[in-house]
């Protein structure tokens, strides 16, 4: 993104890419890949599960994993191409290869050119972080990287971590029959979403899927055998271990910054205890014209965060006026239900002293919802208890990702949860959802409850 909006508005473009394919971590290994197999398993699951209540009959069901997988290294290639396709458009001059600083001003391509560039953005992404104790090796025990391509559906998986990486995948295999078992170090899933919906979330997880959950405990090691992993676990408050047997392990515990290997030290950069490299609010590094960009600096670490910081740096070097509101950015969970987030939480709002209103909707409640077969699930609407003033959406349900977009333009043009309500919204959609818990937060009564 930063690269084209860069060409598109004036300037002589050159892209450095460490891998042989465009896109980063989102198009090869990370969103585009996992929400093909999400899709994939889900269509899977319903036929498995609800086709019959449709009065759809299917007879005979069979899984080829094979199949799934090539589909979704086809959606993977088809994307890439895109990009290929977009940088040639752009005129942009894309070099495949390490690259790495010489000077503030000069990137070696290891292999290839040193480049010389008046403005440099770093935008090197992240990489699955490790877990002491935890021996990845790509086989038993993986990351997500490997988790979307294994040569089989596991029987068994433990997965580390109840973020949202580990239960998107607990979600895809599930689906297809694994017995999945996830290890959480603190006392819920999806840390940084509503509470409510992930409660929801981890009660959709058991009932569907049969996941169980291991909430408050810490995995100290692994032991990989012939038959699979050995995973010894502790209560993080203390107690004696125990140890979980799978086929496969997978570790989930977040990101870390891909910093390593770029010599930011001759470039007169250095980065934090995290590894993320500190900039201003202009995304400006210690040295002005060197920005970074995406999973490298603080932040929420989201492939459309990351566009966001792209456009904005490319539009400020060409003297235009954007912003940057990261209390704007969505999360979503691409589940089924999905979740999808923005704005505040309740629990920020109370540690701020906040007085606020809640207007929630369930979809049980909604027409269209009834009608899909998708009643699991709420709207969740926070306004300020006196000005009536738009603070956050929060949504578990189906088609949540789309639905929580107005919440995204609600909260960047300064609405009421009155002015959501006032919304002609079509009937029947699951976003007219939206319409009730607004005026649930603003009135506090929805109509249709």
């Amino acid at each position: 993104m930063a690269a084209i909006r860069a060409a598109q508005l004036g300037f002589s473009v050159a892209l450095v890419e460490r891998y042989p394919t465009l896109g980063g971590t989102c198009l090869n290994v990370g969103c585009i890949p996992s929400k093909a197999l999400l899709d994939s398993s889900e269509k899977y699951y319903d036929a498995r599960k609800h086709f019959a209540e449709h009065g759809i009959e299917v007879g005979s069901l069979t899984l080829s994993w094979e199949k799934m997988k090539a589909r979704k290294d086809a959606v993977v290639r088809q994307t890439v191409s895109g990009v290929d396709y977009l940088m040639k458009k752009n005129k942009i001059a894309v070099y495949h290869g390490h690259g790495r600083f010489v000077s503030a001003n000069e990137i070696q391509v290891d292999g290839g050119p040193r480049l010389y560039g008046e403005h440099i953005i770093i935008a090197t992404g992240s990489k699955p972080t490790p877990l002491p104790g935890i021996p990845i090796d790509k086989k038993r025990i993986v990351t997500s990287t490997e988790a979307l391509s294994l040569p089989e559906v596991p029987p068994s998986m433990v997965i580390i971590g109840g973020g949202v990486i580990g239960i998107e995948m607990a979600s895809v295999y599930g689906r297809l029959g694994s017995q999945i078992t996830i290890v959480e170090f603190l006392d819920r899933i999806l840390p940084g979403l509503d509470k409510e919906a992930a409660a929801e979330m981890q009660k959709a997880l058991s009932a569907d899927y049969g996941v169980q959950f291991l909430l408050g405990y810490a995995a100290e090691g692994a032991e990989v055998g012939p038959e699979g992993v050995n995973l010894t676990i502790r209560p993080r408050t203390g107690g004696e271990p125990k140890t979980l047997s799978a086929h496969t392990v997978l570790v989930a515990v977040g990101r870390r910054p891909y910093t390593e290997g770029l010599e930011l030290e001759k470039a007169g950069l250095s980065t934090d205890e995290r590894g993320r490299i500190p900039v201003n609010d202009h995304l400006q590094t210690a040295v002005p014209h060197i920005y970074a960009i995406g999973d490298v600096i603080q932040g929420p670490m989201l492939a459309h965060k990351a566009s966001e910081d792209g456009v904005f740096v490319a539009e400020s070097l060409a003297g235009r006026k954007p912003h940057l509101d990261y209390r704007l950015v969505p999360s979503v969970v691409y589940t089924w239900p999905e979740v999808a987030s923005v704005g505040y939480l309740e629990e920020e709002l109370e540690k701020l002293g906040r007085p606020y209103r809640v207007g929630k909707f369930p979809y049980r409640a909604s027409g269209r919802a009834r009608a899909a077969h998708e009643v699991r699930g709420f709207v969740k609407v926070i306004s300020d208890a006196k000005t009536d003033q738009l603070l956050g959406m929060h949504v578990i349900g189906a088609r949540a990702a789309d639905v929580i977009a107005v919440g995204v333009a609600g909260l960047a043009y300064g609405a009421s949860a009155e002015d959501l309500f006032r919304l002609p919204l079509a009937h029947p959609t699951f976003s007219e959802s939206i319409k009730e818990a607004a005026l649930g937060a603003s009135e506090g009564q929805p109509i249709h409850i």
